[in-house]
């Protein structure tokens, strides 16, 4: 399963925080990109576990999202 995530550097934590937009409230976080991409696989995993036990199977949605840089 391919899934859309977002990694955004939080200077508070100190670290990455990683949301998955097609999965409301399946967020996680490491000090290291790498442990943040560990740590998101994980939640994804445990996401899509408790829906199928709670009788809510994944639905995948099409996300028109267009993430970019600019300069101005």
């Amino acid at each position: 399963m391919k899934c859309q995530v977002i990694f955004t550097f939080d200077s508070e934590y100190a670290g990455y925080v990683a949301e998955v937009p097609e999965l409301p409230g399946c967020v996680s976080q490491g000090k290291t990109l790498d442990e943040a991409i560990e740590n998101i696989k994980d939640a994804i995993t445990g996401y899509l576990h408790v829906q199928a036990k709670n009788a809510k199977p994944y639905i995948a949605k099409q996300l028109q999202v267009f993430i970019g840089k600019i300069v101005v």
